[in-house]
Parts: C-alpha cells; sequence; structure tokens
C-alpha cells in the first residue's frame, strides 16, 4: 500500500492553483443523466472519486470521453440499466446522486448501501423523505429500490439540510411536473453550481444561493457546456498549510465569497490573507496568537451548514491551532467520528483535550515530532499531512487513497511548493 514519506519543518512557498470542486464535480457528473444530449463539463479535479463517479456513470450507459485533464464530454443516448454497480457504489458515498437523475429518466433507481469516509453515523432518511414526496416508492432490501410511475411537485421541507438530499430532490425535480419547493435546503457553492448546471440546460431552478429553491418542472433538459468552481476546502487546506509553516503562498482561480465562511474563524486564530480578482495571497508573516472573545474568554471555532464554517474544514484548523499561541475550542457538531483523528496529534506532541465525540479543546503552540501517521478519512488525512509538514522530523503517512480520493495531485503539487513529500509505492 502506498506512503507519503514527509519531512517537515520547511515552509512552503509559491504560486498554486486551486483544484475544481469535487463536491460540485459529481452531483454534475449525476446530472449528466437527465439528457440524451452531451454535456461538457470543465474543471474536474483529477482525483479518485471522479475517477469512480465517471465508471459508476459509464456501467449505467453513459459515453465518457476526455477532452483533456480537467475537461470532460458526457452523453447519455439511453440509459442501459437503472442499478448503480455494488463495486461503485461501496466505494463512494456520491454513488446515492444518481437515485434522482435515474428516477427522472427512467422512473426506477436501485443503489447498493454507499460508501465513503467513515466520520460517523451518516443518515440516508432525507433522500427517502424528499423523494417519496414527489411521489417515488422506496423498497429496502439490502440494497434501495426506488420507483416512480410519475414525479410530481411537492412543497417539501427537509428534515436537514442534507447537501446530498438537497442535490437529490433538485435532480429529480426539474424534470417531475409542476412546481416543487424545497425549504430548509442546503446552499453550499456546489450545490449551487449544479443548479446553474440545470438551469444552463433549461431547467427552471429559482432561490439559488438560499434554503428555499423553487423548481418549475421541465418536459425535457438539454445539453450543456459548464465549468465547476475551485474546491474551497483545498484553499483552506492551503491556507492553513501556508500559516503554520511560516510560508507564503498565492492560490489561484478562487471564489471569494466561497471562502468568506472560513475567514472569520481563521482570523480568531491570527491569520489573515490579501486578494485581488481570483487570486489569495496568504503572506509569510502571520500573528498566529489566538483572538479572544470579549473579556478574555476563550473563542470557538464550531461549524455550521453554509454559509457557517465548512465542516470539512474542522479537522484542518484543528491542525492549525496546534501551531497557535493560545486556547481554542473546536465544536464539531455534525459528525460523531470526525475528531477521534486527534489523538495522532496527540502522539505528536499536540496539547489537545477530546471532551467528548464533538468538542476538543486545543492549547498552542506546541513542537510536532515526526511520527508514523494513518489515514482515517479524506479530510483528516490531508489535516494529517499539513501536521507532517509542520512537524519536526521526517513521518510517514499510511493508506494514502483516502487523501488521493478528494486532493489532487497532492504530492507533485506541494513539492512544486518546496515540501518536503514523495510517495512510496
Amino acid at each position: 500500500m502506498s506512503q507519503y514519506l514527509v519531512e517537515g519543518g520547511i515552509p512552503v512557498k509559491g504560486t498554486i492553483r486551486a483544484s475544481g470542486n469535487k463536491n460540485a464535480a459529481l452531483p454534475c457528473i449525476a446530472a449528466a443523466l437527465l439528457t440524451d444530449e452531451p454535456v461538457i463539463l470543465r474543471n474536474i479535479p483529477d482525483i479518485e472519486d471522479v475517477h469512480v463517479m465517471l465508471a459508476a456513470y459509464h456501467a449505467l450507459g453513459g459515453e465518457v470521453s476526455q477532452l483533456s485533464t480537467h475537461d470532460y464530454q458526457l452523453h447519455t443516448r439511453n440509459i442501459t440499466i437503472s442499478a448503480i454497480p455494488v463495486e461503485y457504489a461501496h466505494r463512494i458515498r456520491a454513488s446515492i446522486l444518481f437515485a434522482g437523475p435515474l428516477l427522472a429518466r427512467t422512473g426506477t433507481a436501485e443503489l447498493p448501501p454507499p460508501g465513503g469516509d467513515v466520520i460517523g453515523r451518516r443518515r440516508l432518511d432525507t433522500h427517502f423523505l424528499v423523494l417519496t414526496e414527489l411521489g417515488a416508492q422506496v423498497q429496502i432490501n439490502g440494497s434501495f429500490l426506488f420507483t416512480a410511475s410519475a414525479l410530481r411537485g411537492a412543497d417539501i421541507f427537509l428534515d436537514e439540510a442534507s447537501v446530498t438530499a438537497t442535490e437529490n430532490a433538485i435532480m429529480a425535480a426539474v424534470l417531475a411536473s409542476g412546481v416543487t419547493t424545497l425549504s430548509n435546503a442546503a446552499s453550499e457553492p456546489h450545490v449551487q453550481d449544479l443548479c446553474r448546471m440545470l438551469n444552463s440546460m433549461g431547467a427552471n431552478i429559482q432561490g439559488i444561493g438560499s434554503n428555499i429553491l423553487t423548481i418549475t418542472g421541465a418536459a425535457k433538459l438539454s445539453g450543456c457546456d459548464c465549468t465547476i468552481g475551485a474546491d474551497f476546502m483545498e484553499v483552506g487546506s492551503l491556507i492553513g498549510l501556508a500559516a503554520i509553516t511560516r510560508g507564503e503562498l498565492s492560490i489561484e482561480g478562487i471564489k471569494m465569497q466561497d471562502i468568506r465562511p472560513a475567514k472569520n474563524a481563521f482570523a480568531k486564530l491570527g491569520i489573515r490573507w490579501e486578494h485581488e480578482g481570483q487570486t489569495l495571497f496568504v503572506p509569510e508573516h502571520q500573528d498566529l496568537s489566538v483572538n479572544c472573545d470579549l473579556g478574555a474568554m476563550i473563542p470557538k471555532i464550531d461549524d455550521a451548514p453554509w454559509p457557517g464554517f465548512p465542516a470539512d474544514l474542522t479537522s484542518v484548523i484543528t491542525v492549525v491551532a496546534t501551531q497557535v499561541t493560545g486556547t481554542v475550542l473546536i465544536h464539531e457538531k455534525m459528525f460523531e467520528s470526525r475528531m477521534f483523528f486527534v489523538d495522532k496529534l496527540i502522539a505528536m506532541g499536540a496539547r489537545i483535550v477530546l471532551c467528548d465525540p464533538h468538542r476538543a479543546v486545543v492549547s498552542g503552540p506546541t513542537r510536532l515530532a515526526a511520527s508514523e501517521l494513518y489515514t482515517p478519512d479524506i479530510r483528516a488525512g490531508m489535516a494529517l499531512v499539513i501536521a507532517a509538514l509542520c512537524a519536526h522530523g521526517k513521518s510517514t503517512i499510511n493508506n494514502v487513497y483516502q487523501i488521493e480520493r478528494g486532493y489532487e495531485n497532492v504530492v507533485e503539487r506541494l513539492a512544486a511548493l518546496g515540501a518536503q513529500i514523495k510517495k512510496d509505492a
């Protein structure tokens, strides 16, 4: 199994272009099933989750043509099967995103339970809620079988602001008869990218960027040429890396509005950046001191649905906090196993008290020592790469497949910034 060999303590420096947003690419690939015309998707990241999603799309009958490293043409002349092969479903949680398009196009969708990161219970109930409200029937017998003679618009209140359930509902509703209203909908940038793509295909989605979407069903959708936005999770990871290695980075191709929710959280740790147009610059000299709340109270960094601080950056900002003077409470409210990776940071010398599955108190700065590390999930894996690049000595990171599911060409791109990292097959 491949490993990363990392020598820490060396500042990163240079210019890097942000990759495309993984969480936008995956639903947009699924949405290509909604039309029998060609769909061109641009700025698709070259990562393992995308490769698996494209393989699943192809297995359903879709034609895949790679136009360049990051651009694809997808064409679904006919859907040949309505069941996701188990070998793809078990490797990627986003496989459930095929449910809405398959229902809308064929009236049937069969999915084995999806795989993905093990970061706690990831309920699927909201998917069942929205699809049944739109007229589907669900049978559960080892796998999930959705059937619908016809989808119809509905007034739906999601019981949680689930990103993937919102996306499934949108993709089913765009071809349903009548009007659908989705309240308490997720509104993350990747949901917005999907909505804009569908509108360019002839859908009618109003309220993009809000938590109330109004969708008027169309009889048919056409092809499109769509470019997805930058991966703001990767951008946040690079900001943290630059700050705690005492380096400086220019990050190109970003959308500033997508990184704004992270700005306040990083500012609590004394980290700032500058920007001009689509380029963000992290300067070399950072304060790296906790900015206490009024009355010298310990501040809290907690995640929330958009436009709150993104849950997927919780692992990264926990590592960053170990190098900052002062104490901060990290509160991850969404997944009860995500914070368990902190035992690896503690073994490296970090001063962290894990209060419960959701809260950790971090006091810094601490000198991290190199260690042999194991990657539990995508985001914790990147956080451990950042910790290893900050630590003194040579670290080994195992199970790097998890990192490569979500981050593009990690070794090559970080090495180009001066990071001492290589892959040992």
